[in-house]
């Protein structure tokens, strides 16, 4: 199954307040459509975006179709036309499947994504719903005046899976006025089964809404910590490269690249915290487009994977151990170096340096280690 995701971001959103449309609006530092978008391309059963924007926002669609797997689409002027809009998109595409989810909904887990797409391998549809709990009232003039049945009632919720196929031609053929695409599919005659649904799937409608958001990703805060440890010895030279920093000495450090011992400790530290291996497997040494390279481009790439990855860097502390030369006088200027590199404060980076006692390798001066440790936190 070839399954693809159509985020549906065209609407104006004028209930939830705010100066911008609520699909540009700040949830914990990110943008609504930013939460959509990581949820659907991180999960592995997803194999392209389409993004669907309101005209008037189609400036910012270069910036998303920089991502090889998404491309952005204008709406038109309800919502069964902007759905229309990103399933056309997706003729000749290759996909048979399609998850349609509303911008609104930034907090869809993999886990409803998963369930959607299982049951997409047994039925023609499926969507995510919880059912209803609550008493149930008719209400006019302000006074109750009937207790409904909740018996079999649920409450919707997005994505809502598909045959491509079938929910473009039920599109197609469809009035316009729809509440969702299950009734879209439903007037179509398509069988819709229903999964489960999360509380945490809540659709973005009113501010508060944006205050139940924020509790929830307030409580599920991914925090991630990463331990780098790389060692290089002594060779031929006048000078090593220390956390950036070029310092004259009687000796250079050997190296594929060009052996920043710190940079690399530091480096590795970020890819264990995003569980990403080292950087010989981003950056083999075998591969001799890598010969004296400069480490920068080891850790800029591993600050990238941080904000891919929906994380930002908290802090980082990187000690160097070694009998010479020293580095105390050159702390400062390191710490600067890295902060730049990793675009965080100078005041979020530690750079110290000990000796191990004239024990070791190290004390023998026959080279220089490093360790470093990194703090990720969800962005």
């Amino acid at each position: 199954m070839k399954a693809a995701a159509v985020i549906v971001a065209a609407g104006r959103g004028t209930r939830a307040g705010g100066v911008l449309p609520k699909q540009w609006r700040s949830l914990h530092g990110r943008s609504l459509v930013a939460w959509c978008l990581q949820s659907f391309r991180d999960h592995p059963g997803i194999e392209t975006c389409i993004l669907v924007l309101h005209a008037d926002d189609m400036g910012m669609a270069p910036g998303y179709e920089a991502h090889g797997d998404v491309a952005v689409v204008a709406g038109g002027a309800s919502r069964d036309a902007s759905v229309l809009a990103g399933l056309q998109a997706l003729e000749g595409s290759g996909m048979d499947h399609v998850l349609i989810h509303d911008a609104a909904r930034p907090l869809v887990s993999a886990a409803v994504i998963g369930r959607v797409l299982a049951a997409l391998k047994g039925g023609s549809a499926a969507a995510p719903g919880l059912p209803v709990i609550d008493a149930l009232w008719r209400v006019g003039n302000g006074s109750v005046s009937a207790t409904l049945d909740r018996a079999g009632l649920y409450r919707a919720q997005t994505p809502q899976g598909f045959a491509l196929e079938a929910i473009l031609a039920a599109h197609r053929a469809h009035p316009g006025g729809a509440a969702d695409d299950v009734e879209v599919a439903r007037a179509a005659g398509i069988d819709v089964a229903i999964v489960e649904g999360e509380e945490r799937n809540l659709k973005i409608t009113t501010a508060a809404d944006f205050d139940r958001a924020e509790e929830f990703l307030r409580g599920e805060m991914d925090i991630r910590t990463g331990n780098g440890f790389d060692v290089h010895r002594f060779g031929p030279g006048d000078h090593v490269v220390l956390c950036g920093l070029k310092l004259p000495h009687a000796s250079g450090l050997e190296g594929h690249s060009d052996a920043d011992v710190g940079m690399h400790a530091l480096t590795d530290a970020i890819y264990g915290a995003l569980a990403e291996g080292d950087i010989g497997r981003h950056f083999p040494p075998s591969d001799p487009e890598w010969k004296d390279a400069a480490s920068s481009i080891f850790l800029e790439h591993a600050v990238g994977r941080v904000a891919d990855r929906g994380f930002r860097i908290s802090n980082a502390d990187v000690t160097l151990i070694c009998e010479a030369p020293k580095i105390a006088p050159h702390a400062h200027d390191m710490a600067e170096e890295l902060a730049a590199l990793m675009g965080i404060g100078t005041d979020r980076v530690s750079v110290k340096a000990t000796t191990s006692e004239r024990l070791g390798f190290t004390g023998r001066k026959e080279g220089i280690a490093a360790m470093a440790t990194v703090t990720l936190v969800q962005s």
